[in-house]
C-alpha cells in the first residue's frame, strides 16, 4: 500500500515539474513555454535595426542557466 501511494506521489509531483504552461508575449510574436525545471522560448521579436525587421529564432533554459540560444 505504501509503494502505490509513493508512485502516485511521484507520478504527481512530475507532471507539476514537467507540463508546461504556454505563455504569448506582446512583443511581436514571441511563444513561451514554462515549466518549475525549465523554459523554452520561441523568439519572434520586433527589431528596428535588423535588415528583416525583427529577430528569430529559439532559446532554452534548464534550472534558469540558458543551454541554447540561436537568436539572431
Amino acid at each position: 500500500m505504501k509503494n502505490k501511494t509513493a508512485i502516485i506521489i511521484g507520478i504527481i509531483i512530475a507532471v507539476i515539474l514537467l507540463v508546461p504552461i504556454p505563455l504569448h508575449l506582446k512583443d511581436g510574436g514571441t511563444v513561451e513555454y514554462k515549466s518549475l525545471i525549465y523554459k523554452i522560448s520561441k523568439v519572434h521579436k520586433l527589431e528596428l535595426d535588423s535588415e528583416s525587421g525583427y529577430k528569430e529564432g529559439i532559446t532554452i533554459e534548464i534550472l534558469g542557466f540558458e543551454i541554447y540560444n540561436n537568436v539572431k
